[in-house]
């Protein structure tokens, strides 16, 4: 009989992709696992047989939430570093587990060492590695090493509203998705490079079919990133994912997109210019990254790396 575990997943759609690993490793290992977190993630792992409980954003409600879904005692795993997160839990009367950060200890029935590695900046650690670890030493025993690619499944209908969405936009071929929002800043930097409408422009005077897939609220930054660019309607997570995953190539900030592009298999250009790619870049092996955390790609080189993936297929 496998045991229950509510697994609390990350905020942001880039670290929920990368937690994809940690999430097939406690599965394989036989939990019953219920994901908990932003409404998004009932889209994005909508091909697999984990519940989601979306939570809601005040505190009460969210305890509500998670008392009604399970009883007093159930495991957790947090994913999540802060106090906050593990006070949810704990509030909820869960018997939760997870890093010990923010001050978070004595909230936990098991509270894992932060790996060495990930302190590290010679050779930092990655996102999926760090939790591809913490579901390794809650799981114990040997476990298979990280797997060098992601691999999300898609749902069936994701492919068909894929088609649906670029025939209502008159696309019938071949095209490349521009993704040039990328929501917050850095350490107070914007994490959108600014070059996107000059490229769309670019690829458009080629004969390149440009499309871009807003996602909510999205819409007037997209347009005004990338105004030369086809806008498709706002879609759900699975299929934007088949739409990245049937291009001819994605072009993204270190953004959410990135890493859902990753995670399906697209060939993906990922630009860097305030975050380091050693630790949140596309997990892929196919994947190119251009940047660093201290500048910006030229465009020059952009334009240059974008020829060369069309040029190779």
């Amino acid at each position: 009989m496998s045991a229950d575990l509510i697994v609390r997943l990350p905020n942001h759609l880039g670290d929920a992709c990368m937690a994809l690993p940690a999430l097939e490793l406690l599965a394989a290992r036989g939990f019953a696992l219920t994901l908990a977190g932003r409404p998004w993630a009932a889209e994005l792992f909508a091909a697999y047989p984990w519940p989601v409980l979306a939570l809601p954003r005040a505190r009460r409600a969210r305890i509500d939430a998670l008392r009604a879904h399970a009883p007093a005692g159930t495991s957790a795993l947090l994913l999540t570093n802060s106090f906050g997160s593990a006070l949810d839990l704990r509030l909820a009367r869960l018997r939760c587990s997870g890093y010990a950060t923010d001050l978070r200890r004595p909230l936990l029935a098991a509270a894992f060492p932060v790996p060495a590695r990930w302190k590290q900046d010679a050779a930092p650690m990655h996102m999926v590695e760090y939790y591809y670890e913490l579901a390794r030493v809650f799981v114990g025993g040997d476990v298979p090493p990280v797997p060098t690619d992601l691999s999300l499944r898609l749902p069936p209908q994701a492919a068909a509203g894929a088609r649906s969405a670029l025939a209502g936009a008159g696309i019938g071929g071949g095209y490349v998705m521009l993704c040039p929002v990328a929501i917050g800043r850095h350490r107070g930097r914007v994490k959108a490079w600014d070059g996107f409408g000059a490229l769309c422009a670019e690829l458009a005077g080629a004969g390149v079919r440009v499309v871009a897939c807003p996602g909510p609220g999205e819409r007037d930054a997209v347009r005004a990133a990338v105004p030369g660019a086809t806008l498709l309607p706002e879609v759900d997570l699975a299929t934007f994912g088949a739409l990245l995953a049937g291009s001819r190539l994605v072009v993204a900030n270190d953004s959410g997109a990135a890493h859902v592009a990753a995670a399906v298999g697209a060939r993906l250009l990922t630009l860097f210019g305030v975050t380091d790619s050693r630790r949140t870049g596309p997990w892929s092996s196919t994947a190119v990254r251009l940047g660093s955390a201290e500048a910006w790609p030229s465009f020059a080189a952009v334009v240059a790396e974008v020829r060369r993936q069309l040029e190779s297929r």
